[in-house]
Protein backbone atom coordinates (compact mmCIF):
# COMPACT_ATOMS: atom_id res chain seq x y z
CA UNK A 1 0.00 0.00 0.00
CA UNK A 2 1.62 3.25 -1.24
CA UNK A 3 0.47 6.84 0.68
CA UNK A 4 1.15 10.34 1.22
CA UNK A 5 0.07 11.64 4.35
CA UNK A 6 -1.35 10.44 7.61
CA UNK A 7 -3.96 10.29 10.48
CA UNK A 8 -6.41 8.59 12.47
CA UNK A 9 -9.68 6.71 14.18
CA UNK A 10 -13.24 5.48 13.56
CA UNK A 11 -16.77 4.25 15.27
CA UNK A 12 -20.22 2.42 14.55
CA UNK A 13 -23.59 2.35 15.84
CA UNK A 14 -26.33 -0.15 15.64
CA UNK A 15 -28.31 -2.37 18.20
CA UNK A 16 -25.08 -4.60 19.42
CA UNK A 17 -22.12 -4.55 21.00
CA UNK A 18 -19.83 -1.84 22.00
CA UNK A 19 -16.80 -0.55 19.77
CA UNK A 20 -14.42 2.51 20.84
CA UNK A 21 -13.54 5.69 18.59
CA UNK A 22 -13.44 9.09 18.43
CA UNK A 23 -16.37 10.87 20.14
CA UNK A 24 -19.68 9.99 22.17
CA UNK A 25 -20.12 6.51 23.22
CA UNK A 26 -23.03 4.57 21.16
CA UNK A 27 -23.65 0.61 20.86
CA UNK A 28 -22.95 -0.96 17.96
CA UNK A 29 -23.21 -4.22 16.22
CA UNK A 30 -20.33 -5.86 14.60
CA UNK A 31 -21.88 -7.69 12.40
CA UNK A 32 -24.11 -4.95 10.67
CA UNK A 33 -21.60 -2.49 9.07
CA UNK A 34 -22.78 -0.07 6.42
CA UNK A 35 -21.78 -0.69 3.13
CA UNK A 36 -19.70 1.30 0.31
CA UNK A 37 -21.01 3.18 -2.36
CA UNK A 38 -20.19 0.57 -5.07
CA UNK A 39 -21.35 -1.99 -3.25
CA UNK A 40 -24.57 -4.09 -3.70
CA UNK A 41 -26.76 -5.69 -1.27
CA UNK A 42 -28.19 -8.85 -1.12
CA UNK A 43 -31.09 -8.10 -3.80
CA UNK A 44 -28.84 -5.95 -5.83
CA UNK A 45 -30.28 -2.53 -4.64
CA UNK A 46 -27.59 -0.23 -4.70
CA UNK A 47 -27.54 1.13 -1.23
CA UNK A 48 -28.56 4.95 -1.62
CA UNK A 49 -31.62 5.40 1.10
CA UNK A 50 -30.94 7.32 4.16
CA UNK A 51 -32.90 4.95 6.37
CA UNK A 52 -29.21 3.06 6.77
CA UNK A 53 -28.29 2.44 9.97
CA UNK A 54 -25.96 5.29 11.10
CA UNK A 55 -23.28 3.78 13.32
CA UNK A 56 -21.82 5.79 16.25
CA UNK A 57 -18.28 6.79 17.59
CA UNK A 58 -17.50 6.15 21.45
CA UNK A 59 -14.27 7.61 22.87
CA UNK A 60 -10.96 6.45 22.56
CA UNK A 61 -7.64 6.95 24.53
CA UNK A 62 -4.23 6.18 23.55
CA UNK A 63 -2.15 7.26 26.95
CA UNK A 64 1.12 5.64 25.02
CA UNK A 65 0.92 8.26 22.24
CA UNK A 66 -0.25 10.95 24.46
CA UNK A 67 3.04 10.08 26.81
CA UNK A 68 5.00 10.33 23.76
CA UNK A 69 4.10 13.73 22.32
CA UNK A 70 4.61 15.16 25.94
CA UNK A 71 8.05 13.75 26.06
CA UNK A 72 8.75 15.28 22.95
CA UNK A 73 8.35 18.42 24.08
CA UNK A 74 4.41 19.03 22.75
CA UNK A 75 1.90 20.91 25.20
CA UNK A 76 -0.75 18.83 26.76
CA UNK A 77 -4.59 20.06 26.52
CA UNK A 78 -4.35 21.65 30.71
CA UNK A 79 -0.43 23.40 29.73
CA UNK A 80 -0.68 27.01 31.11
CA UNK A 81 -0.35 29.70 28.84
CA UNK A 82 1.62 32.96 30.08
CA UNK A 83 -1.50 34.66 31.89
CA UNK A 84 -2.43 31.39 34.12
CA UNK A 85 -5.38 30.35 31.56
CA UNK A 86 -5.74 26.91 30.44
CA UNK A 87 -4.84 26.16 26.25
CA UNK A 88 -8.24 24.62 26.16
CA UNK A 89 -9.58 28.65 27.60
CA UNK A 90 -7.81 29.75 24.52
CA UNK A 91 -10.42 30.19 21.85
CA UNK A 92 -10.13 32.18 18.33
CA UNK A 93 -6.60 33.82 18.77
CA UNK A 94 -5.47 37.03 16.79
CA UNK A 95 -3.53 37.15 14.32
CA UNK A 96 -0.09 36.94 16.04
CA UNK A 97 2.64 35.47 13.38
CA UNK A 98 1.36 31.61 15.02
CA UNK A 99 -2.03 31.37 12.26
CA UNK A 100 -1.99 31.99 8.47
CA UNK A 101 -5.34 33.52 9.12
CA UNK A 102 -5.32 37.31 8.03
CA UNK A 103 -8.53 38.09 9.35
CA UNK A 104 -9.67 41.29 7.23
CA UNK A 105 -7.71 40.24 3.85
CA UNK A 106 -10.95 40.18 1.53
CA UNK A 107 -11.69 44.10 2.65
CA UNK A 108 -15.31 42.92 2.97
CA UNK A 109 -15.24 41.31 -1.16
CA UNK A 110 -16.85 38.14 -0.37
CA UNK A 111 -19.94 37.49 -1.53
CA UNK A 112 -22.49 37.07 0.93
CA UNK A 113 -23.88 34.14 -0.87
CA UNK A 114 -21.03 32.19 1.65
CA UNK A 115 -22.02 31.80 4.59
CA UNK A 116 -18.70 29.91 5.89
CA UNK A 117 -15.70 29.17 4.36
CA UNK A 118 -12.17 27.72 5.78
CA UNK A 119 -10.19 24.44 5.50
CA UNK A 120 -11.42 20.99 5.33
CA UNK A 121 -10.16 17.57 6.13
CA UNK A 122 -11.08 14.21 4.39
CA UNK A 123 -10.12 11.46 7.13
CA UNK A 124 -11.44 7.65 6.97
CA UNK A 125 -10.62 4.99 9.84
CA UNK A 126 -10.17 0.93 8.97
CA UNK A 127 -12.56 -1.02 10.80
CA UNK A 128 -11.54 -2.84 13.72
CA UNK A 129 -8.17 -4.44 14.29
CA UNK A 130 -7.47 -3.11 10.43
CA UNK A 131 -4.91 -0.71 10.57
CA UNK A 132 -4.21 -0.61 7.00
CA UNK A 133 -7.12 -1.25 4.54
CA UNK A 134 -6.99 -2.81 1.10
CA UNK A 135 -10.16 -2.01 -0.06
CA UNK A 136 -13.58 0.28 0.33
CA UNK A 137 -15.21 -2.83 2.28
CA UNK A 138 -12.29 -2.58 5.24
CA UNK A 139 -13.37 1.23 5.99
CA UNK A 140 -15.06 1.70 9.00
CA UNK A 141 -16.27 4.96 7.96
CA UNK A 142 -15.36 8.57 6.52
CA UNK A 143 -14.88 11.40 8.15
CA UNK A 144 -14.68 15.27 7.36
CA UNK A 145 -12.77 18.06 9.71
CA UNK A 146 -13.87 21.56 9.30
CA UNK A 147 -12.05 24.67 10.30
CA UNK A 148 -13.59 27.48 9.97
CA UNK A 149 -12.31 31.01 9.10
CA UNK A 150 -13.36 34.65 9.29
CA UNK A 151 -16.07 35.60 6.40
CA UNK A 152 -13.47 38.30 5.11
CA UNK A 153 -9.81 36.86 6.32
CA UNK A 154 -7.62 34.99 3.76
CA UNK A 155 -4.52 32.69 4.33
CA UNK A 156 -1.01 33.67 4.48
CA UNK A 157 2.11 31.65 5.06
CA UNK A 158 2.34 28.70 7.86
CA UNK A 159 -0.24 26.24 9.05
CA UNK A 160 -4.29 27.50 9.94
CA UNK A 161 -3.67 27.73 14.24
CA UNK A 162 -5.84 26.25 16.72
CA UNK A 163 -8.94 28.73 17.25
CA UNK A 164 -11.07 25.88 19.06
CA UNK A 165 -13.74 25.80 17.00
CA UNK A 166 -13.39 22.88 14.76
CA UNK A 167 -15.73 20.70 14.03
CA UNK A 168 -15.79 16.36 13.14
CA UNK A 169 -18.43 15.21 10.93
CA UNK A 170 -19.00 11.42 10.90
CA UNK A 171 -20.27 9.74 7.69
CA UNK A 172 -21.35 6.64 8.41
CA UNK A 173 -21.67 5.01 4.81
CA UNK A 174 -17.51 5.22 4.29
CA UNK A 175 -17.70 6.99 0.87
CA UNK A 176 -19.10 10.43 -0.08
CA UNK A 177 -22.13 10.51 -2.48
CA UNK A 178 -21.72 11.67 -6.25
CA UNK A 179 -24.73 12.10 -7.32
CA UNK A 180 -28.67 13.33 -6.69
CA UNK A 181 -29.35 9.14 -6.41
CA UNK A 182 -26.82 9.23 -3.61
CA UNK A 183 -28.90 10.71 -0.48
CA UNK A 184 -27.21 9.88 2.79
CA UNK A 185 -27.23 10.86 7.07
CA UNK A 186 -24.00 12.47 8.15
CA UNK A 187 -24.01 13.67 12.05
CA UNK A 188 -21.60 16.15 13.97
CA UNK A 189 -19.96 14.09 16.18
CA UNK A 190 -17.92 17.18 17.74
CA UNK A 191 -18.49 21.02 18.07
CA UNK A 192 -15.85 23.48 19.14
CA UNK A 193 -12.76 21.57 19.13
CA UNK A 194 -9.19 22.10 19.82
CA UNK A 195 -6.16 20.05 17.95
CA UNK A 196 -5.49 18.92 21.09
CA UNK A 197 -8.92 17.22 21.80
CA UNK A 198 -8.92 15.75 17.77
CA UNK A 199 -5.40 14.25 18.70
CA UNK A 200 -6.48 12.46 21.82
CA UNK A 201 -10.50 11.73 20.85
CA UNK A 202 -10.05 11.26 17.29
CA UNK A 203 -6.58 10.97 15.05
CA UNK A 204 -5.55 8.48 17.36
CA UNK A 205 -5.35 4.63 17.60
CA UNK A 206 -7.22 3.03 20.67
CA UNK A 207 -7.18 -0.44 22.43
CA UNK A 208 -9.97 -1.28 24.79
CA UNK A 209 -11.33 -4.32 26.43
CA UNK A 210 -15.17 -6.33 25.59
CA UNK A 211 -16.55 -8.78 27.39
CA UNK A 212 -16.84 -11.62 24.83
CA UNK A 213 -14.28 -10.54 22.36
CA UNK A 214 -11.18 -9.85 24.55
CA UNK A 215 -9.10 -6.56 23.77
CA UNK A 216 -10.10 -4.72 20.47
CA UNK A 217 -7.81 -2.23 18.45
CA UNK A 218 -9.42 0.33 17.27
CA UNK A 219 -7.07 2.25 14.21
CA UNK A 220 -6.01 5.27 14.17
CA UNK A 221 -7.32 7.88 11.27
CA UNK A 222 -6.08 8.12 8.21
CA UNK A 223 -5.87 11.27 6.19
CA UNK A 224 -6.98 11.14 2.16
CA UNK A 225 -7.58 15.07 1.64
CA UNK A 226 -7.37 18.72 2.50
CA UNK A 227 -8.50 21.89 0.72
CA UNK A 228 -10.78 24.74 1.43
CA UNK A 229 -14.61 24.83 1.80
CA UNK A 230 -17.65 26.80 1.49
CA UNK A 231 -21.19 26.37 3.18
CA UNK A 232 -22.92 28.37 0.31
CA UNK A 233 -26.73 29.49 -0.09
CA UNK A 234 -28.95 29.56 -3.01
CA UNK A 235 -32.00 30.51 -1.27
CA UNK A 236 -33.66 27.54 -1.62
CA UNK A 237 -30.54 24.76 -0.54
CA UNK A 238 -27.05 24.88 1.40
CA UNK A 239 -24.24 23.30 -0.33
CA UNK A 240 -20.75 22.39 0.92
CA UNK A 241 -18.79 23.11 -1.67
CA UNK A 242 -14.70 21.93 -1.65
CA UNK A 243 -11.63 22.45 -3.71
CA UNK A 244 -8.62 20.14 -2.93
CA UNK A 245 -5.07 21.26 -2.20
CA UNK A 246 -3.55 17.85 -1.28
CA UNK A 247 -2.97 15.50 -2.49
CA UNK A 248 -1.79 17.32 -5.29
CA UNK A 249 -3.61 14.31 -8.13
CA UNK A 250 -6.51 11.78 -6.85
CA UNK A 251 -5.28 8.55 -6.62
CA UNK A 252 -7.25 5.08 -6.55
CA UNK A 253 -8.83 5.63 -2.55
CA UNK A 254 -9.67 9.55 -3.15
CA UNK A 255 -11.85 8.02 -6.44
CA UNK A 256 -12.95 5.41 -4.98
CA UNK A 257 -14.12 7.43 -1.88
CA UNK A 258 -15.82 9.68 -4.08
CA UNK A 259 -13.53 12.54 -3.63
CA UNK A 260 -12.89 15.31 -6.42
CA UNK A 261 -10.60 17.92 -7.03
CA UNK A 262 -13.36 20.44 -6.97
CA UNK A 263 -16.68 18.66 -5.29
CA UNK A 264 -19.50 19.20 -3.40
CA UNK A 265 -22.92 18.75 -1.67
CA UNK A 266 -26.69 19.52 -1.07
CA UNK A 267 -27.09 19.49 2.77
CA UNK A 268 -30.74 19.71 4.82
CA UNK A 269 -30.69 19.48 8.57
CA UNK A 270 -33.17 17.21 9.87
CA UNK A 271 -35.57 18.59 12.25
CA UNK A 272 -34.94 16.76 15.62
CA UNK A 273 -38.40 17.26 16.00
CA UNK A 274 -39.54 14.82 14.23
CA UNK A 275 -38.68 10.59 14.99
CA UNK A 276 -35.84 9.71 12.44
CA UNK A 277 -36.82 6.31 10.81
CA UNK A 278 -36.07 3.50 13.31
CA UNK A 279 -32.57 2.50 12.04
CA UNK A 280 -31.25 5.67 11.68
CA UNK A 281 -31.90 7.19 15.13
CA UNK A 282 -28.69 8.72 17.35
CA UNK A 283 -29.22 7.94 21.62
CA UNK A 284 -29.77 11.67 22.01
CA UNK A 285 -30.34 14.32 19.70
CA UNK A 286 -28.97 18.16 19.25
CA UNK A 287 -29.84 20.71 22.35
CA UNK A 288 -30.70 23.12 19.89
CA UNK A 289 -32.07 26.71 21.55
CA UNK A 290 -35.70 27.40 21.22
CA UNK A 291 -35.08 30.06 18.51
CA UNK A 292 -33.60 27.45 16.29
CA UNK A 293 -36.10 24.90 16.99
CA UNK A 294 -38.59 27.49 16.03
CA UNK A 295 -36.28 28.29 12.36
CA UNK A 296 -37.58 24.80 11.52
CA UNK A 297 -41.32 25.45 11.54
CA UNK A 298 -43.65 21.99 10.94
CA UNK A 299 -40.89 21.37 8.20
CA UNK A 300 -38.93 17.63 8.30
CA UNK A 301 -35.93 19.03 6.87
CA UNK A 302 -34.48 22.86 6.81
CA UNK A 303 -31.45 24.56 4.55
CA UNK A 304 -28.54 23.84 6.87
CA UNK A 305 -26.84 26.80 8.45
CA UNK A 306 -23.55 26.73 9.64
CA UNK A 307 -25.21 27.02 13.50
CA UNK A 308 -26.08 24.01 13.26
CA UNK A 309 -22.77 22.47 12.80
CA UNK A 310 -22.03 23.75 16.15
CA UNK A 311 -24.21 21.00 17.84
CA UNK A 312 -23.20 17.74 18.72
CA UNK A 313 -25.89 15.06 16.98
CA UNK A 314 -27.09 17.41 14.18
CA UNK A 315 -28.00 14.97 11.82
CA UNK A 316 -27.81 16.56 8.05
CA UNK A 317 -28.53 14.90 4.21
CA UNK A 318 -25.86 14.86 2.69
CA UNK A 319 -26.84 14.74 -0.93
CA UNK A 320 -24.47 14.22 -4.01
CA UNK A 321 -23.94 16.90 -7.02
CA UNK A 322 -22.86 15.47 -10.28
CA UNK A 323 -22.51 19.15 -11.55
CA UNK A 324 -19.79 19.99 -9.56
CA UNK A 325 -19.82 23.32 -8.21
CA UNK A 326 -21.63 24.64 -10.78
CA UNK A 327 -24.79 25.04 -8.22
CA UNK A 328 -23.08 25.87 -5.37
CA UNK A 329 -21.07 28.83 -6.55
CA UNK A 330 -24.20 30.56 -8.71
CA UNK A 331 -23.57 34.16 -8.51
CA UNK A 332 -26.23 35.82 -6.32
CA UNK A 333 -28.05 38.79 -7.75
CA UNK A 334 -27.72 40.63 -4.44
CA UNK A 335 -23.76 40.14 -5.04
CA UNK A 336 -23.65 41.27 -8.54
CA UNK A 337 -25.54 44.32 -7.70
CA UNK A 338 -23.02 45.19 -4.73
CA UNK A 339 -19.62 44.76 -6.87
CA UNK A 340 -18.96 41.49 -5.03
CA UNK A 341 -16.73 38.62 -5.94
CA UNK A 342 -18.62 35.87 -6.82
CA UNK A 343 -18.27 32.54 -5.11
CA UNK A 344 -16.16 30.78 -7.45
CA UNK A 345 -13.92 33.75 -7.46
CA UNK A 346 -13.61 33.67 -3.70
CA UNK A 347 -13.21 30.03 -3.37
CA UNK A 348 -10.18 29.94 -6.14
CA UNK A 349 -8.64 33.03 -4.33
CA UNK A 350 -8.20 30.49 -1.05
CA UNK A 351 -7.43 27.81 -3.04
CA UNK A 352 -4.45 29.65 -4.50
CA UNK A 353 -3.34 30.79 -1.01
CA UNK A 354 -3.86 27.39 0.99
CA UNK A 355 -1.54 25.71 -2.09
CA UNK A 356 0.83 27.88 -1.31
CA UNK A 357 0.61 27.53 2.06
CA UNK A 358 1.13 23.80 2.00
CA UNK A 359 3.61 23.99 -0.28
CA UNK A 360 6.04 26.06 2.11
CA UNK A 361 5.45 23.59 4.95
CA UNK A 362 7.83 21.28 5.94
CA UNK A 363 8.13 17.68 4.70
CA UNK A 364 5.72 15.94 2.40
CA UNK A 365 1.50 15.91 2.37
CA UNK A 366 1.03 14.03 5.49
CA UNK A 367 3.71 16.07 7.13
CA UNK A 368 1.77 19.12 6.38
CA UNK A 369 -1.51 18.45 7.52
CA UNK A 370 -0.14 16.82 10.79
CA UNK A 371 1.71 20.39 11.23
CA UNK A 372 -1.74 21.98 10.49
CA UNK A 373 -3.24 20.20 12.95
CA UNK A 374 -0.78 20.70 15.29
CA UNK A 375 0.29 17.03 15.75
CA UNK A 376 3.26 14.92 14.70
CA UNK A 377 3.09 12.87 11.42
CA UNK A 378 4.98 10.27 12.83
CA UNK A 379 2.68 9.17 14.92
CA UNK A 380 -0.13 8.55 12.44
CA UNK A 381 -0.48 6.85 9.51
CA UNK A 382 0.23 8.18 5.76
CA UNK A 383 -1.86 10.07 3.27
CA UNK A 384 -3.15 7.34 1.43
CA UNK A 385 -3.43 7.10 -2.07
CA UNK A 386 -3.97 3.44 -2.96
CA UNK A 387 -5.33 0.22 -1.59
Amino acid sequence: MTSTQSSDQQGNFANGSAEQAAGTKHRIDENISPASKRTKTDDGKEQKTIEETIPSVANGNDEEKKQERDDDGESTVQQMNDDGASSEQKSKPEKDGSSAVEPDGRDGDTPASILEKGIVYFFFRGRVGIDEPSSVDEIARSFIVLRPIGQDAKLGEGTIGDAGNSRLIAIPKKVLPLSGKDKWIAFVEKTNASFSTLKDEFLSASDYATKTAGTRHSPAATPVGEGIYAITTTGRESHLAYMLTLPKELGEVQKEIGLRERGGFILSTRNPGYEAPANARLPQGPDYPQEVKEEFRALRWMPTQPKHLDYVNTQFLLIGESSGLAKATEPQKKDIKEGKDEPLEEMEKLEDEDTHRMQDLKGDDSAAIFADLEAKAKYYPKLQTTF
